[in-house]
């Protein structure tokens, strides 16, 4: 029995006994959601591989493109579509539902850095899904902890969106942030959102 709270619980179960496979890729933050998932049993039955590439180079290597921002929707999207290519050479069943899950984020740190506190997670499903919802974190307001949480909470609600599971969790937002959306299709890139 995991330490997590009774609400990623309930979703961490709903995601593992729900049909479809799941490659997983974070950089930056969003780890945590990677140990709810493999804190419950079941995490075979939802994660083919689960990647932390953290320097530019690991992540470069990864997506095979060097990008100018990595900390970016676009790169989210690469990230997200790269993992999908993975989970179909991973395999599973024929008609099996494939997905990759991504995550870019840019947190609280011991450092004074000049950009803002902000997360990109995306999606990229086998049938077609595609999504990436962008958060900037308003800076200063919580510690590294509680930005990991936040952070980690979406990549769990992506990984159940990918599989198309409810219940979600909840996402503690400040009164000045938003999550913004932008979906589109992996058949042909389009944006929709």
């Amino acid at each position: 029995m995991s330490d997590a709270e009774p609400e990623i619980v309930e979703v961490v179960g709903a995601i593992h006994a729900a049909p479809g496979k799941v490659s997983i890729v974070v950089t930056g933050a969003g780890t945590s959601a990677l140990a709810w998932l493999f804190g419950e049993a079941g995490a075979s039955r939802t994660v083919l591989n689960a990647r932390i590439p953290y320097s530019s180079a690991a992540l470069n290597e990864f997506t095979g493109k060097v990008a100018k921002q990595h900390v970016s929707a676009d790169e989210a999207n690469l990230m997200a579509r790269s993992a999908l290519e993975e989970a179909e050479r991973l395999g599973g069943e024929d008609d099996e539902l494939l997905a990759g899950v991504a995550c870019t984020a840019a947190i609280a740190t011991d450092r004074v850095r000049r950009g803002e506190n902000r997360c990109h997670v995306a999606l990229a499903a086998s049938d077609g899904r595609a999504a990436v919802m962008s958060l900037e974190l308003s800076k200063g307001e919580r510690d590294r902890a509680g930005e990991e949480d936040i952070v980690s909470r979406m990549v769990l609600n992506a990984v159940a969106e990918a599989k198309r599971v409810e219940p979600r969790l909840q996402i503690p937002l400040l009164a000045d942030e938003k999550i913004e959306r932008i979906d589109s299709s992996t058949t042909d890139g389009t944006a929709s959102g």
